[in-house]
């Protein structure tokens, strides 16, 4: 059993374990692959029954060109990569991870949330600088702090991870509402869901957890910021492409949106050109939410429970 993985650096720069691939066959790992170069992409897989990918697309042509290509492993939940229609119909079975990471997310969403609230960073900064040295006073805060305690936020999808931003939400004693597509149980009479159109007038936060589908595209826009209270905080640690950079940015700028903290780009790397680099109050992480050591190596042993299931005839986080 040959087995690839194109772009092993994502989830593991090195300090996670690979060899227990040896268990599975031969393997060959490479830290990236272009995206972009499916002739390349082919070079790499060609005798691999089994090809790992995180970010690294296959697409119709890759998948029918791959002589004995038999199953794909997605190290990441989202599988947007996969041309899913075409591995079934070459009988490829492909796979991803799902729920890996909910408790990292949700405490990075705070993370995120926090800095704005608190300042954090900033403050850290000042002192290290020697302004609290200079200062008159004991004490000083350069730019308005707040509390979370009584505030709304809304969540845009009511999934594992948004259940646990709402459960850390609570613990702050902040109001919990929610939107879904579809109704979905509450774990009491603290949370409640709502509309999506009383989610943009009630939030004083914002924060998205949806998958990124033509209807979510851009769902946060000039249109929806409209209905939005004035100074809204919004916070997105799903997929950039729920944004609309620009009119956040303009919304940012002219004090509509007092805050939004991103961890996701429409491009990714985000672009020199985005406007969210010089928007008003707006903190850019990169794509880091993810990234704990422990959720990597959580994510790394599903990866090998999926394609051991695989090899075993069983059926572990097929993509159906």
């Amino acid at each position: 059993m040959k087995i690839v993985n194109l772009d092993s650096y994502a989830l593991n720069p090195g300090d996670l374990d690979w060899t227990p691939l040896k268990e599975f066959g031969e393997y060959r790992l490479y830290d990236r692959t272009p995206v972009d170069d499916n002739a390349e992409i082919l070079r790499r897989i060609d005798d691999a029954e089994i090809v790992l990918t995180n970010k690294t697309p296959l697409d119709e042509q890759v998948i029918n060109a791959a002589p004995n290509l038999k199953y794909i492993g997605v190290t990441a939940t989202g599988y947007n990569v996969i041309d899913v229609d075409a591995a079934k119909k070459a009988g490829v079975t492909v796979t991803n991870v799902p729920t890996y990471g909910s408790d990292a997310v949700a405490q990075f969403t705070f993370a995120l949330l926090l800095e704005i609230y608190n300042q954090v960073g900033l403050h850290n900064k000042l002192v290290h600088e020697g302004k609290w040295t200079s200062n008159p006073d004991f004490t000083f805060w350069a730019k308005p702090l707040f509390e979370l305690q009584g505030k709304t936020i809304g969540l845009i999808g009511f999934g594992a991870i948004a259940k646990r931003v709402a459960e850390i939400a609570h613990a702050f004693n902040m109001n919990v509402i929610f939107y879904n597509h579809r109704p979905k149980e509450v774990p009491g009479d603290w949370v409640k869901q709502v509309s999506l159109d009383e989610l943009y007038k009630e939030a004083d936060i914002i924060s998205l957890h949806v998958p990124q589908t033509p209807e979510t595209t851009n769902m946060i826009c000039a249109g929806s910021i409209k209905q939005m209270k004035s100074g809204v905080v919004i916070i997105n640690t799903a997929r950039g492409g729920l944004i609309n950079e620009a009119d956040l940015a303009a919304s940012l700028n002219d004090g509509k949106v007092a805050a939004a903290g991103v961890d996701v780009a429409q491009t990714e790397p985000i672009a020199a050109d985005s406007p969210l680099l010089t928007a008003k109050n707006c903190y850019i992480t990169p794509h880091i939410a993810w990234a704990p050591h422990e959720t990597r190596d959580r994510l790394l042993q599903i990866v090998f429970d999926n394609l051991r299931a695989y090899l075993n005839g069983k059926k572990l986080n097929v993509i159906e």
